[in-house]
């Protein structure tokens, strides 16, 4: 049995199930159903055509769970537009997909949940592990998603951006339980900028594979972090490298510069460096004014704040902070590392141990506050 095909395949057979009429839910239920009967009878009988078969299956699933349900009689009319045995249309439908589970009257977790579970084809176990929750918890989040967009027009215009947000999103969860997120984001990824030529999807997939590219030296065999300057760069994925360089060039040459892209500039030129000492600082803070005027944001502030102390100085990056709120998360990490930069180990020591408290995970927690002792020891020796 091919379960890398039957996942390959239910974006698809989804959604002709709802261009056939079937609320999104419902579908979504036909086809679980129909897959979990081509697990039972594909191994003694395979079809000819497996997305047929299924697309047959599902919509009998489909029509046999309206026939129960009175309150949707009238469904019973469209028996006749049951699709005929053989060959579906060979035809990507899954694009569609990501703009539905990116709705934009879904909250992002529910997003990201419905995005995994539709067009990521994971169970709702799996997403629970990854998400560390348990499984009835997520199973409520995806019916309550399923609902919500069970109303929305299938063929209403969809928004590349809000879709690209959610993708983001399932990267940045990064690493845990029996699902790795930052794997799947760009698998999905992938799928989407085959779909659809688009600059900004290829700026968040060159963006994805420069940062998965550091994964082994991202942490030591303790499970502690590494920060980047003291990352093993022969330990980064040079294929990975090269081919987000090349996607990102491939990109930037459209002249139509977006966010994703900005930062995945960033990201090239930290891979690009042989040391850390040889990174172009110069060039990160010219791309963060590009991505400051593309999105305003207080936290891309924050990340220029770092890039400009380590172009210009401790006392440059400190300025540049000093402007910004500092209820900002990580703001008091940042503080810290431009203070002991500056020489200042008893307030970068204090700040440290600060920002520990305030870490959004354990891993980061552990290393702000090793970063504390560190400077501490340093001060009483």
């Amino acid at each position: 049995m091919d379960e890398a095909l039957l996942r390959s395949l239910t974006p698809s057979v989804l959604t002709i199930l709802v261009r056939r009429g079937a609320d999104f839910a419902a579908a979504e239920d036909a086809v679980q159903d129909a897959l979990v009967e081509a697990l039972r009878v594909w191994p003694a009988d395979p079809p000819r055509d497996a997305k047929g078969w299924l697309v047959t299956v599902a919509w009998r699933k489909f029509l046999d769970a309206t026939r129960a349900d009175a309150a949707r009689r009238r469904r019973e009319d469209r028996v006749d537009e049951e699709p005929a045995p053989g060959p579906a249309p060979a035809v990507d439908d899954t694009l569609q997909l990501y703009f539905l589970c990116a709705h934009p009257s879904l909250t992002p977790s529910s997003a990201v949940a419905l995005t995994l579970r539709a067009v990521g084809g994971l169970t709702t176990r799996q997403i629970a592990q990854a998400y560390l929750v348990p499984e009835a918890t997520m199973a409520q989040r995806i019916s309550r998603a399923k609902r919500t967009v069970s109303s929305v027009r299938f063929d209403q215009p969809g928004d590349v951006a809000t879709v690209l947000r959610v993708l983001y999103l399932v990267f940045n969860e990064g690493y845990s339980g029996d699902v790795d997120l930052a794997a799947e984001a760009i698998r999905l990824t992938r799928q989407l900028a085959a779909a659809i030529d688009h600059p900004e999807v290829a700026g968040l997939l060159a963006l994805m594979l420069l940062h998965h590219a550091r994964r082994a030296a991202r942490t030591a065999p303790d499970g502690s972090l590494v920060p980047l300057a003291e990352q093993d760069r022969g330990r980064w994925d040079t294929a990975l490298i090269a081919e987000g360089v090349g996607i990102l060039q491939a990109a930037l040459a459209r002249d139509r510069l977006g966010e994703y892209q900005a930062q995945a500039a960033i990201a090239a030129l930290h891979a690009d460096a042989p040391t850390a000492e040889e990174t172009d600082w110069v060039q990160i803070v010219e791309w963060y004014d590009e991505l400051t005027r593309l999105t305003d944001s207080p936290v891309v502030r924050l990340n220029r704040a770092v890039a400009v102390g380590e172009a210009d100085g401790p006392r440059a990056g400190l300025a540049a902070l000093a402007a910004l709120d500092a209820s900002l998360p990580r703001h008091t990490a940042v503080a810290a590392y431009l203070h002991e930069r500056d020489g200042d180990l008893a307030t970068a020591a204090r700040l440290y141990a600060e920002a520990a408290q305030k870490a959004p995970n354990l891993a980061e927690r552990g290393h702000l506050t090793r970063q504390a002792a560190r400077l501490n020891a340093r001060r009483s020796g």
